[in-house]
C-alpha cells in the first residue's frame, strides 16, 4: 500500500475538509463568432486570431470539434490578453464561438457561462441582434441541460434562417456559415454539471494512463493542471456524494464502490498542463464569469486529503456557492490517512515554497481582479507564511479580497505574529474556530495546547485584526468526506459566500446567526443557528 511510505506519528483522530463557493453552470451558444469588418479589432495580433478563427470554423464544419476547440480556445486567449479589452465585440464573438464548439459537443455546462458572458457584452455594446441570438440560445441550452429537450427537438422547432455569410465566409468565396452547419446528432442529456477545478501541486505524479494522478510523495516542483468533476443533478448542499467505501481508521479508504456520475462525484479528466494552456483556460474562465466578474478562489486544504479528494472539496464549495468565477486548490502531499499526522505537517511546511509559486501564478499572471484565498486545518501552516512574504510586494492591480482560515492548526502565540505581517494584505481576515473539530482534538493532543482553530471552554483565543467566529454549533467536521449520512449545516456556507461576493463585515451583517460576543479578551462572535432559519438544515432543539 503506497500510503504506508507516508507513515506519521500515528496520531489520533481527523476528519474535515471545508466549504465555500459558487459556480454557475456553464451552458452555450450558437451566434456567430464572425464580426463586420467595421468592428474587427484594430490590433497588432488580429490576423493571427483571424486565422485561428477561420481555422476553427473549417474545422467545426468538418465535424472535428475537439480540434476546433483547441483553435477557438486559442483565439480567444489572445484576444483576451493582457491589456485588451475583455468587454469588445471581438471578445464577445470569440466566447460565442468556443461556446458553439462546446454545444456540438453536447457540453452544454462548460458553454453557459461563455455564452451569458458574450450576452451581457452584447447588451452592455446596444448589438441587439446577437444579444437576441443568444437569449434564445441560452432558453436552448437551459432545455438540453435540463432535459426538456433533445438537439434533435429544438432543430425540429426552429425556423430554417438563410445561410449567413460570416466576414471570414465572404473572404472565402460565400461559404456557408458554421453557425448554420446541421446540429450534432441527437444525444440524451447529461444528468450531472461539470465544475472545472484548476489545480496546482508538488504532490509525485504517479503513473495513469487514463489520466494524470498524484500520491502522497513529495515532488519539490510545482505542477499545473485542469480537473473536471461531474456533480450529480440530485446534489444536496453541502454534501460531497461518492459511493460507499470501506474505511479503517488508521488507513482510510480501502475499498470503495462502483461510481456513477449520476448518483456521485466523479473525475471525469484530470488533466497535467503547461503554464501557458493552464492559463489560457483560466483566461476562458475568467472572460466568461459575470456574478463574480474575474473573480477568483483558492481553496488550501488541510490534512488527512488525497488529491482527488481535495478536487471533490473544490468543486462542491464552487458549486454550492454558484460560484461562476475560476475556482483553484492548492494539493500539498497529504497522506490522506488518520496514521500521517506527522509526515502531513512536514508536507505543509515543505509545500511553501510551490505554494508561492502558485498563488503568484493565479495573483499576477491569470488577469484575475479579485482574489479570495480559503485555508482549512493544516493548510494554513503554509498559507500564512506565504502570505506573509507576498504582504511585501504585492502585485499591483490584483486586490486580495478576502482570506478565510477554517480551524487552523497554527498555535496560538504563533498565529499572533503571523496576523501581524499579514495586515492589510486583503479587505478581511475570517477565522472560524470550533470546540468539537476532531483534527484539532488530534493536534491538541500531540503538542498539549490549544491551536487557534480551537474554541476552549474560557473561549477562543482572539487576534487584533482578525474577526473571529465560534461556529462549534455548526461544527467544521460537517464539511468532510463521507459524511452526509446526516442533516448537515449549509449556514456557514451562505456565510462564505457574503463575504467572498460582498464583502460584507462585521460577521452579524451578514447573518443574524452570527451574535457578536464581548469578553474580558476583546470582541468575537458565535454562531447560532435560528429555529426555522430559511437555508438552515441543522437539527433544531425540541
Amino acid at each position: 500500500m503506497r500510503r504506508s511510505r507516508a507513515f506519521g506519528s500515528g496520531l489520533l483522530s481527523v476528519v474535515f475538509l471545508l466549504i465555500l463557493l459558487p459556480y454557475c453552470p456553464v451552458e452555450a451558444q450558437d451566434s456567430a463568432a464572425t464580426q463586420a469588418p467595421a468592428e474587427q479589432a484594430a490590433t497588432p495580433k488580429q490576423p493571427e486570431v483571424d486565422r485561428l478563427i477561420r481555422g476553427a470554423e473549417d474545422l467545426r464544419k468538418a465535424g472535428q470539434g475537439a480540434e476546433a476547440l483547441t483553435l477557438a480556445r486559442e483565439a480567444l486567449a489572445i484576444t483576451l490578453e493582457e491589456g485588451a479589452d475583455p468587454d469588445s465585440l471581438a471578445a464577445a464573438r470569440a466566447l460565442t464561438l468556443v461556446a458553439s464548439i462546446y454545444v456540438d459537443l453536447h457540453n452544454y455546462g462548460e458553454a453557459e457561462p461563455l455564452l451569458r458572458r458574450a450576452l451581457q457584452i452584447y447588451e452592455t455594446k446596444g448589438n441587439q441582434s446577437d444579444a437576441e441570438a443568444a437569449r434564445s440560445r441560452l432558453t436552448q441550452v437551459a432545455e438540453l441541460q435540463s432535459g426538456t429537450a433533445t438537439p434533435a427537438e429544438i432543430q425540429a422547432t426552429e425556423p430554417r434562417r438563410p445561410a449567413r455569410r460570416s466576414f471570414h465566409s465572404k473572404q472565402r468565396g460565400g461559404e456557408q456559415s458554421p453557425n448554420d452547419a446541421a446540429p450534432a446528432a441527437t444525444e440524451k442529456p447529461t444528468e450531472w454539471q461539470v465544475v472545472p477545478v484548476f489545480y496546482g501541486t508538488d504532490r509525485e505524479r504517479i503513473p495513469n494512463e487514463k489520466r494524470a494522478d498524484y500520491n502522497e510523495l513529495r515532488a519539490h516542483r510545482l505542477e499545473l493542471g485542469r480537473a473536471l468533476v461531474t456533480i450529480p443533478k440530485n446534489h444536496e448542499v453541502p454534501n460531497i456524494e461518492r459511493p460507499w467505501a470501506l474505511h479503517l481508521w488508521y488507513f482510510g479508504d480501502v475499498f470503495e464502490g462502483t461510481e456513477d456520475p449520476k448518483e456521485h462525484f466523479t473525475l471525469q479528466e484530470v488533466k497535467a498542463l503547461s503554464k501557458g494552456g493552464f492559463l489560457a483556460l483560466v483566461r476562458e474562465r475568467l472572460a466568461a464569469s459575470s456574478r463574480f466578474k474575474n473573480h477568483a478562489i483558492v481553496f488550501v486544504h488541510g490534512y488527512n486529503t488525497s488529491f482527488d479528494n481535495a478536487l471533490y472539496r473544490t468543486a462542491q464549495i464552487a458549486n454550492d456557492l454558484h460560484f461562476d468565477g475560476a475556482p483553484f486548490v492548492y494539493s500539498w502531499p497529504s497522506g490522506g490517512a488518520i496514521a500521517t499526522y506527522g509526515w502531513d505537517r512536514e508536507s505543509a511546511e515543505g509545500a511553501r515554497p510551490q505554494l508561492r509559486e502558485f498563488l503568484d501564478v493565479v495573483t499576477k499572471e491569470t488577469n484575475a481582479k479579485s482574489i479570495s484565498i480559503i485555508a482549512h486545518s493544516m493548510g494554513n501552516i503554509a498559507l500564512l507564511d506565504v502570505l506573509r512574504e507576498m504582504n511585501r510586494d504585492k502585485p499591483a492591480g490584483v486586490v486580495i479580497n478576502q482570506i478565510i482560515l477554517a480551524a487552523p492548526d497554527v498555535s496560538i502565540d504563533d498565529f499572533a505574529g503571523l496576523a501581524k505581517s499579514i495586515k492589510g494584505i486583503s479587505k478581511g481576515v475570517t477565522l472560524y474556530a470550533s470546540s468539537n473539530d476532531r483534527a484539532l482534538e488530534a493536534s491538541r493532543s500531540f503538542w498539549g495546547s490549544y491551536r487557534i482553530g480551537d474554541v476552549s471552554p474560557a473561549g477562543p483565543a482572539l487576534t487584533p485584526g482578525v474577526e473571529t467566529i465560534d461556529v462549534t454549533a455548526a461544527s467544521t467536521e460537517v464539511f468532510a468526506l463521507n459524511h452526509s449520512s446526516y442533516a448537515e449545516n449549509s449556514d456557514l456556507l451562505g456565510d462564505v459566500e457574503a463575504l467572498v461576493e460582498h464583502g460584507v463585515h462585521p460577521p452579524e451583517v451578514r447573518s443574524g446567526s452570527m451574535l457578536p460576543v464581548k469578553s474580558a479578551k476583546g470582541d468575537y462572535w458565535r454562531y447560532l443557528p435560528r429555529k426555522g432559519a430559511t437555508g438552515s438544515t441543522t437539527p433544531q432543539p425540541e
